[in-house]
């Protein structure tokens, strides 16, 4: 597959087009789905990326982003396209006691290279600092840190885009406003993000961690829910884990800052839990230690070749009501049985009311709980990759029944149907902001939505 004569003509040099780098383009981290582009574009500036927008459009070539790469089931990939590889544009700065600017290539890891001299941190950030900064917020974004501050996409003071039609804009709350919400947690159907002014607050000295563990998932659920809602601790999520036997067991992860000379009140913020106080594990960090403990599981991983095997990752939002009942049902499954030996369950509570980005797709009711099932298949085995598929679609299938959403960043091939009721009342108005600002529908078009 050859780009068209006008398209290579325009780019010249600038459009990659050397099989190794189209293979490796053709891959995400799922390591699933292949598509294989045309060509991969490294932009350096806007107006790069909005010469290629404005051709790509009306010649109907499909454009995707990649930064990180982290995309699981070939959402950021572009078959027979065009893909945007940002990781040049990486800039971070410049940094004040209140804001930050940063590159949509960059990583989180960038951003708090550059702002922890500063004694500055964004509010929220997600547990794995290797994912760029332009996903992420694409996403919406997860962390520790959301039932406190919202999503990571809720930390934006302004954008800087290049909408799908090829015209540069700045964009926030107060100017253009609806592009700014068509953005933040729009899966980049609209535009492509060039840079992003992110909120900051004083970064903690240290931190002590609380590992408090749970025999019954009634009273872990119930104690993460007080959590929540009396903020006792500045961040906190969750796990289930494996016990003898066929059970499970489940781990409160919280963590209170503090400056070293004042220690955190133990007692008081452990007062009127239900863990079981002799497995109570704590430790004291530095909060940069703390931002970065995923670092040595990705080394252990490369090492081992396990970071470039399938990635057939599920990430659902229950709500509160139901959440007990789907856990336990898809923790029985035997589909997903393989958690057990090889994956991690991620289980905590978020506050509906601090997710603020319009289209960040959340369950009804106030609190709700992200479980994430992160598993990885043997490599070699299509098969088996195939039946982890199709294991997520049937946990999803149930989930929904019991209220719930997908945070879409999964191994789980969604329908037409499936994502206008995933977006339910707001898709209209978002399948407008596609028209608008996307009129040709050449942006993200590996999430499979179809306005």
């Amino acid at each position: 597959m050859t780009p068209p004569h006008d398209l290579a003509a325009r780019f010249g040099r600038a459009l990659d087009t050397r099989p190794q780098t189209l293979r490796a383009c053709a891959q995400d981290f799922g390591h699933i789905v292949r598509e294989e582009p045309l060509g991969v574009l490294r932009p350096r500036s806007a107006a790069q990326i909005g010469d290629l927008l404005a051709y790509a459009g009306p010649a109907g070539i499909p454009v995707s982003v990649r930064g990180g790469g982290h995309s699981m089931y070939g959402q950021g990939q572009a078959g027979g396209g065009i893909v945007l590889d940002l990781r040049a544009m990486n800039e971070v700065g410049p940094v004040t006691d209140e804001r930050v600017t940063v590159r949509a290539g960059a990583s989180w890891r960038d951003v708090l290279a550059a702002t922890l001299p500063y004694g500055r941190t964004p509010p929220v950030l997600t547990d794995y600092l290797g994912a760029g900064v332009g996903g992420v917020l694409s996403a919406g974004g997860l962390g520790g840190a959301c039932h406190r501050h919202g999503l990571v996409a809720d930390q934006v003071l302004e954008l800087e885009v290049v909408t799908g039609a090829g015209e540069h804009r700045v964009c926030s709350p107060g100017r253009d406003p609806g592009l700014f919400h068509a953005v933040l947690a729009g899966l980049g159907q609209c535009a492509v993000i060039v840079a992003a002014t992110l909120r900051l607050v004083p970064a903690p000295a240290r931190i002590r961690r609380y590992c408090l563990y749970y025999a019954d998932l009634t009273r872990y659920l119930a104690d993460q829910r007080r959590l929540a809602e009396e903020q006792r601790f500045a961040y906190l999520e969750g796990q289930a884990r494996p016990a003898d036997g066929w059970g499970w067991h489940y781990m409160i992860e919280a963590v209170a800052p503090h400056d070293g000379s004042c220690p955190p009140d133990d007692a008081a913020l452990l007062d009127g839990l239900a863990h079981d106080p002799a497995a109570l594990e704590t430790e004291d960090l530095a909060f940069a230690e703390f931002a970065h403990r995923v670092d040595t599981d990705e080394e252990v991983l490369r090492e081992t070749g396990e970071w470039l095997y399938p990635h057939p990752w599920l990430n659902l939002l229950l709500p509160h009501d139901s959440a007990e009942r789907v856990v336990r049902a898809v923790l029985a499954d035997p589909a997903f049985h393989d958690l057990r030996d090889t994956g991690l369950v991620l289980l905590y509570p978020l506050l509906s009311g601090r997710l603020r980005a319009p289209l960040f797709s959340r369950p009804s009711g106030q609190v709700l709980y992200l479980l994430a099932l992160l598993r990885t298949a043997p490599p070699g085995s299509p098969e088996t990759v195939a039946a982890m598929v199709a294991a997520n679609r049937a946990a999803y299938e149930l989930a929904r029944s019991q209220g719930a959403v997908a945070y879409p960043v999964n191994a789980l091939p969604m329908s037409d149907g499936d994502w206008r009721d995933h977006y339910g009342s707001l898709w209209p108005a978002f399948a407008d902001a596609k028209r608008r600002h996307d009129p040709h529908g050449v942006l993200a078009r590996g999430h499979g939505l179809r306005f």
